[in-house]
């Protein structure tokens, strides 16, 4: 209880300092004016000030939340409720590339991005419908736990294991080159160091704390995600004169006039110049030939992001830290409706962008800042975006810190404890967490000071990795007995063979590489949506093999399914 009222305390007083920041910046005016067109530049006072608060903020729940044992480092001691486990959730998804990313899909190729829109939010409706009661009643800790478990297999533990430290890791990468960016940015410093600063605080609070720690943190970080991304839209509609009172409905009209153009005079400005736009209506079209998209790949994406989220291994970890199977359900409602407010307001910001974009002094956007740039060339209070670029730097400490605990926990519980060493005590388990957070934590760093290209790819691969391999495993885990240890192997190799085929065409054609049939395999098997064939095909192998396959589930595991996962009685036989 007494932690409890400190946290509280912690988020009441975060809340005032935020009013008393926005605030000063509209008496202030343009005190903290700066370039309007440029993302870089020196330290910013305002924006530093914000960002510093936050992170001690952060560094202060992980404090008075930390760990005490294995059950708190690993699923927060299952004492969360369902709202706050749905804003976790929410924290934990709105990553650095929904945050800045979502609206830069949408401002590149229109319409067309909102397939990920659909395909990331699908992905929680499949895991409320078919995954997220049944994943808490079997009361496991980490995806591999349960694939090890019901499969009867340390072999499949330790594969899950590797699967989820490679999923964390890769989504890691662009979390952290997030963070860099943005404190490049606001600190005024060079990038190594932008990241290093950034991975030293999220890996301090979340050694201390663990998923505890982490679930408290994202809490207070969905509010200053979502306060900082809602506050430039209304200032946004009301300066372009668009409905300013509920922006999400208003920029429709804002979409209308990028479809059908804007003659000059209109009254329409950007850097204090009225223009106007040409129509373009491959704007809101899903695949239109000027946008390159066909209709094939807007299914596929929305297909393999559905079934990826589902199986991605730090999502279904977030069912085991409430205490009953229904929070578990109700967590996800919970973490829908806080998702979609972001992801209902994030075309706003693509639509803005391009119309500031249309002037000839401006130009064409970089993609990834699109969010940042909007409010920036919108003459919104220079302060409130510097808490729009604080608000970014909290999306990604969010998803890293649940990234990280997922991986130090495959690292520590899947394979040290349960495959290594199963002797080996709670204060080892503690210590192995902790160094493989750490490790995870300085690869990841190492990967993002490289600063590669392909950084937003391997996030891609992570999600159509999870969709062909660990979704299977779980749908039909839950669902169908009948699937044994080999059936789970057939269907792990032939969604493995698919994600290698494509990742292995993918890496040649972005250094130039010749492959046989390559334009055919890159267009279907692209890293995007090459789920779209692997997971229905690991199903298949698996069902195929389950059925060929002389061994049958044990019995004490399928009585497990019927009477605690699906609450059904079974009756003893003679």
């Amino acid at each position: 209880m007494k932690t409890t009222n400190m946290v509280e305390n912690i988020v009441n007083r975060l809340i005032n300092f935020l009013y008393t920041c926005l605030f000063l910046t509209i008496c202030s005016g343009n005190l903290f004016a700066q370039e309007a067109t440029s993302l870089e530049g020196e330290f910013k006072t305002g924006p530093a000030i914000i960002l510093i608060c936050l992170l001690v903020t952060f560094i202060l729940v992980g404090i008075f939340n930390r760990a005490k044992d294995t059950s708190t480092y690993w699923a927060a001691g299952r004492k969360i409720s369902p709202i706050g486990a749905g804003m976790a959730i929410a924290s934990n998804w709105m990553s650095a590339a929904s945050f800045l990313g979502m609206a830069a899909i949408m401002y590149g190729a229109g319409y067309h991005g909102l397939a990920y829109v659909v395909g990331w939010t699908g992905g929680y409706v499949l895991l409320l419908i078919l995954m997220a009661g049944q994943i808490r009643r079997y009361g496991k800790y980490t995806a591999a736990d349960f694939i090890g478990d019901r499969y009867y297999s340390q072999g499949l533990r330790a594969y899950g294991a590797g699967l989820a430290i490679f999923i964390s890791f890769s989504y890691c990468v662009g979390q952290f080159a997030g963070i860099g960016l943005m404190f490049k940015w606001i600190l005024g410093i060079d990038y190594t160091w932008a990241v290093i600063i950034g991975a030293s605080v999220v890996l301090t609070y979340t050694l201390i704390s663990g998923m505890l720690g982490v679930t408290k943190n994202m809490q207070i970080q969905y509010v200053i995600i979502i306060i900082s991304f809602l506050i430039p839209l209304f200032i946004l509609g009301y300066k372009f004169g668009y409905f300013y009172m509920l922006p999400q409905i208003g920029y429709g009209k804002v979409v209308t006039d990028i479809i059908n153009g804007i003659a000059p005079g209109k009254g329409i400005t950007a850097m204090g110049h009225s223009f106007g736009i040409l129509p373009s209506p491959e704007f809101a079209m899903p695949w239109d030939p000027a946008t390159g998209q066909t209709a094939f790949q807007w299914i596929a994406i929305c297909f393999s992001l559905m079934i990826g989220t589902a199986g991605l291994p730090h999502v279904i970890q977030r069912f085991y830290v409430v205490p009953r199977a229904n929070d578990a359900r109700w967590s996800v409602v919970w973490g829908l409706f806080f998702i979609c407010i972001l992801y209902w307001s994030a075309p706003v910001y693509s639509a803005f962008g391009k119309v500031l974009s249309a002037n000839p002094e401006v130009g064409k956007l970089a993609k990834d800042a699109i969010v940042v740039y909007t409010a920036q060339l919108g003459s919104v209070y220079p302060l409130i975006v510097g808490f729009l670029a604080a608000g970014a730097v909290s999306a990604a400490f969010s998803t890293v810190s649940g990234l990280l605990v997922a991986g130090a926990s495959a690292f520590s519980h899947d394979l040290y404890y349960r495959v290594i060493n199963p002797k080996a005590d709670e204060r080892t388990q503690m210590l192995m967490a902790r160094i493989g957070t750490i490790l995870m934590a300085a690869g990841v760093a190492i990967v993002a000071l490289a600063n590669l290209g392909l950084i937003a790819q391997l996030v891609a691969v992570a999600f159509s990795l999870a969709g062909c391999t660990i979704f299977p495993l779980f749908l039909l885990g839950i669902w169908w007995s009948g699937s044994n240890r080999a059936g789970a192997w057939g269907g792990l190799i032939a969604g493995s063979t698919v994600s290698i085929i494509a990742l292995v065409y993918f890496v040649a054609s972005k250094f130039g590489g010749t492959l046989p049939a390559m334009e055919f395999v890159t267009y279907y098997l692209n890293a995007w949506y090459f789920a779209i064939f692997g997971a229905p095909l690991a199903i298949a192998a698996n069902i195929i093999v389950s059925k060929l396959s002389k061994e049958d589930t044990p019995l004490e595991i399928k009585k497990f399914l019927a009477e605690k996962v699906h609450n059904y009685k079974v009756e003893e036989t003679e």
